[in-house]
């Protein structure tokens, strides 16, 4: 009598004395994860194991991964671009005094690295 994964077409492998599922996750699309992706990685395997683990198993781990990536990379650029101009950090700043223009921007990165962990990786 066949097993009912036999029956849906599935086939096993013999490791040793034991019987294994020949099972595959369905191939994924290769984008690369970046920093944000890996950052995202590693708090959902620490913090959020059954959030990981789904993800996994469902073969769309490294899609969420690439998505989140991404979407931090804009929010990085548009966000910084964004506060510069509101806070009147120039090239003419930056022609001016390069230390001012140095600290005004490591401020403003700072600030928008914080924005995307709380909202993109943290969440």
């Amino acid at each position: 009598m066949k097993s009912l994964f036999e029956q849906m077409g599935g086939t096993y492998i013999q490791c040793g004395d034991y019987l294994l599922p020949d099972i595959e996750l369905p191939p994924q699309e290769e984008r690369p994860i970046g920093i944000w992706g890996q950052r995202r990685r590693e708090f959902l395997r620490s913090r959020h194991r059954v959030q990981y683990y789904n993800l996994l198993t469902k073969g769309t781990l490294y899609t969420h991964l690439a998505d989140i990536n991404e979407q931090a990379e804009q929010m990085q650029e548009t966000l910084t671009a964004q506060i510069a101009k509101q806070e009147g950090i120039t090239e003419q700043l930056k022609a001016d005094d390069m230390m001012a223009w140095v600290g005004a921007m490591n401020n403003i990165s700072e600030r928008v690295r914080e924005s995307i962990y709380a909202e993109l990786i943290y969440s």
